[in-house]
């Protein structure tokens, strides 16, 4: 019985190689280890640990033990001892248990039962709001099995079986379900939580029962019927099949679980860990880039990370850190060279300032108020030649969004409406896609203007305007470039989003002002070179967006790999 092992040691590049993922929820499950990181490999592993060993392939089996029929003849014994003494309520008959709902294959001296036939399934209780307290005797419910840590506690007194005590095993049954063996002190369980209280100390393996209804769980949640256990009663738990051993391989077998899910923990801690590593490599080699503080500086840097570019840019992650580089290179200057005949951004200012006159004298924008002076800013890097250091005000036009009431918009257009769209301004590459329409035409975008969010959970995020006209909400401000290259502003706004996010004020809805954006410092280049930019980043992004594409793919492998190596030893 080596066939976990082997598949530790044999495998270990299918069982660590693909995508590494945050995970929630607490206890071990069939995906969780002890360190909050999901690698599907490992995952996989883990679920397959609990099918062999509820199927009886985890360890051997021993001639010697007592068989499971004489194991639940003595369940019986006990059960029927309890109801005689009054101390169990007799239960309705249980249906005898069908060919089909037997395994296709198990040991020699493994029997099947029912539930209701190994433990006593007690209900928890329901709460009335007025008795929920802050103090008193700690109420345990779904969510502080999970996630939550914030408790609700009762003063009431309750018959003994409504309570639980360290080393109970409890079973949620709602939207969040699985097996716990309980840690805590005593508590009273709440109505979505069943107690499971097995017919005396000699009679069934209480870990072991948790391992088989962990693997149940995790059947449950990976064939996508996870919302089965909502509706869940006790009577269908009362039915549930139970695969059980003989006592002493139940000790075997959990034993065998927990130095298998340990060296799981290990495998992911060692995955965790070389993960956290590049991304660190990663992020100072990418930071050199940005801090170079001259062309040669610049052309070093770049020549060390060229070198170990298949080595380094080898996770999504990765690549995301490198397209953000690119956006910051293209913004100082360092991406594309400068050409002395190119106009420079001085000339450039000057057109814009006119343009601007003549489209507010002609009434097609707003005369700006004078904005008040700000301290001088200090940078790292002087700007290249032909480029100037401006304010963002200098060279477009900022339109706010404003707040219409429900009377003011709808769900379908009429005549002469406008969509009308609210923040935040993340929409993918075909812009915004509205739900609603105004007539109201007070903050309106057009073709090209590109929206940033000013307001809520996504400050800073940005996209592009396709329709003709839109309405916009004052969770958004749009841009409106005058005689500048658009997609270059676009790249710009992306590479300044985490400074908004940082002057971001406000707890409930936390934002920026007007002032914030206009008085953005930054660099501007001579019209051509944004061209230039703009063109060049482009290409890189979609050589960036290739790469990925193969990484998906490859990791997409490796999840199948994993998949059959599982299906084949569980066959």
């Amino acid at each position: 019985m080596n066939t976990a092992h082997q598949l530790l040691t044999d495998q270990l590049d299918i069982w660590t190689a693909a995508e590494t993922k945050k995970k929630s929820g607490r206890g071990r499950s069939a995906g969780n280890g002890s360190n909050g990181i999901s690698v599907y490999g490992v995952k996989k592993l883990r679920e397959l640990i609990l099918q062999l060993a509820v199927m009886g392939k985890l360890v051997p089996q021993d001639p010697n033990d007592e068989p499971a029929s004489e194991l639940l003849k003595r369940i019986q014994a006990e059960k029927a001892r309890l109801i005689a003494e009054g101390k169990l309520k007799k239960g309705k008959p249980l249906p005898p248990i069908s060919d089909d709902e037997k395994p296709a294959y198990l040991p020699g001296e493994w029997v099947c039962a029912r539930l209701a036939d190994l433990v006593n399934i007690l209900n928890g209780r329901a709460y009335k709001k007025e008795e929920l307290l802050d103090v008193g005797t700690p109420v345990l419910r779904v969510g502080n099995l999970f996630t939550s840590e914030h408790w609700y506690y009762t003063d009431l007194v309750l018959d003994d079986d409504k309570y639980c005590n360290k080393g109970d095993l409890l079973f949620a049954w709602s939207a969040s379900f699985g097996p716990f063996i309980w840690d805590g002190d005593m508590a009273i369980y709440h109505y979505h939580i069943w107690k499971l209280d097995l017919y005396g100390d000699n009679t069934l393996y209480k870990r072991y029962l948790y391992t088989f209804l962990l693997e149940q769980t995790q059947k449950i949640k990976t064939s996508g019927h996870g919302v089965m256990m909502i509706h869940m009663t006790k009577e269908k738990m009362e039915k549930l099949v139970v695969y059980i051993p003989p006592l002493a391989e139940q000790h075997r077998i959990v034993a065998k679980v927990d130095e298998l899910m340990a060296l799981c923990d290990q495998l992911e801690t060692q995955h965790t860990n070389a993960a956290e590593a590049h991304e660190k490599l990663v992020s100072h080699l990418l930071g050199t880039l940005t801090r170079a503080q001259s062309a040669d500086d610049f052309s070093a840097n770049w020549q060390r990370i060229a070198a170990h570019f298949d080595n380094l840019f080898t996770t999504e992650s990765s690549i995301n850190a490198l397209k953000q580089t690119l956006l910051q290179l293209a913004v100082m200057g360092k991406l594309v060279p400068q050409n002395p005949d190119d106009e420079p951004a001085s000339e450039l200012l000057k057109r814009i300032q006119a343009e601007k006159v003549k489209l507010i004298a002609e009434g097609k924008i707003k005369k700006s108020r004078t904005l008040p002076p700000t301290a001088k800013n200090e940078e790292k890097f002087s700007a290249p030649q032909g480029w100037e250091q401006i304010e963002f005000c200098e060279i477009m036009e900022l339109i706010s969004g404003q707040h219409l009431k429900p009377s003011e918009y709808f769900e379908k257009p009429v005549n002469d409406s406008i969509p009308y769209i609210t923040g935040p301004a993340d929409f993918g590459d075909k812009g915004p896609a509205p739900t609603r329409h105004t007539c109201e035409k007070r903050a309106v975008s057009i073709c090209n203007d590109i929206l940033v969010t000013v307001k809520g959970s996504g400050v800073g995020k940005i996209s592009v305007v396709y329709q003709k006209k839109l309405a916009i909400s004052r969770q958004l401000v749009a841009v409106r470039p005058i005689i500048i290259d658009s997609e270059f502003i676009e790249k710009l706004l992306a590479t300044l989003a985490k400074n908004f996010q940082k002057l971001s004020v406000g707890i409930a809805i936390p934002g920026i002002s007007r002032e914030d954006i206009l008085h953005a410092k930054i660099k501007l280049p001579p019209l051509a070179e944004q061209h230039r930019i703009v063109a060049k980043v482009d290409e890189l992004m979609a050589l960036c967006d290739q790469l990925k594409t193969r990484i998906t793919e490859a990791n997409q492998l490796q999840q199948k790999l994993a998949d059959v190596v599982v299906e084949q030893a569980v066959a």
